[in-house]
């Protein structure tokens, strides 16, 4: 069996695996990563097998709890969305577009990612700044595909606000059920960068198409922070 695009340490990348490996190949790569997940969280297990189908799914979703209703939604920074509006798109269609943050939110959170170090390609050990990034992959001898801030971007007073935004909140507990709980709140960059092993992408989800699969049921805001277009990397 021969294995394309093997990364710069000379180990066969998983991504490279799961486009050309057997079934019991791309199996056995993971097992490590699913061990973790295991020891991690015992309940993950039957989540990640019996989520990927559909009568499991809806069965899951039946056990969804009451919701209660929120007297905070309408203090909320996204003026104008309707609750109702947002919930029926989501069960229909799988997605919303309407959500826009306000310009003093993106403007503080933007500057934040502008003047404060973020970590590439989820490892901590390659700290730079997002403006010396060309610098930081020859520094580092390696390209970096993303920055992350992990638990810095808690720092940050508006990206705080948009977590704790009771509009938000009502929307998920409205969809999901009420037992939803917010899980993480992260801000990155995705920079273009030259050659990139087949294991960084996979990394950082460059370049091919995939869904998430951390819960039953999960819902996600995405706003963008710089301007984006279909040739810069659209989520």
């Amino acid at each position: 069996m021969t294995l394309s695009s093997p990364d710069k340490s000379g180990a066969t990348s998983i991504e490279a695996i799961a486009r050309n490996g057997g079934v019991l190949r791309r199996i056995a790569v993971r097992i490590p990563t699913y061990l973790s997940d295991i020891r991690e969280n015992p309940a993950w297990l039957p989540m990640f097998v019996l989520a990927r189908t559909m009568p499991a799914r809806r069965m899951h979703w039946r056990g969804a709890k009451p919701v209660r209703v929120s007297q905070k939604a309408h203090d909320t920074m996204f003026a104008g969305v309707s609750r109702q509006d947002v919930v029926e798109a989501l069960r229909s269609d799988g997605l919303f577009c309407g959500l826009a943050l306000p310009t003093f939110i993106h403007e503080e959170i933007a500057a934040f990612a502008r003047c404060t170090p973020c970590f590439g390609n989820f490892d901590r050990r390659l700290e730079f700044m997002p403006g010396d990034h060309a610098e930081a992959e020859k520094r580092f001898g390696r390209s970096l595909l993303s920055g992350h801030y992990f638990e810095r971007i808690l720092g940050c007073e508006a990206a705080v606000a948009i977590q704790n935004d009771p509009l938000l909140l009502d929307i998920a507990a409205h969809y999901l059920g009420g037992q939803a709980k917010l899980i993480t709140t992260r801000v990155w960059w995705s920079f273009p960068t030259g050659q990139a092993s087949d294991a960084d992408k996979n990394r950082a989800s460059l370049g091919k198409y995939h869904f998430d699969l951390d819960d039953w049921r999960m819902l996600k805001f995405f706003f963008y922070l710089a301007p984006v277009d279909e040739g810069t990397g659209p989520h």
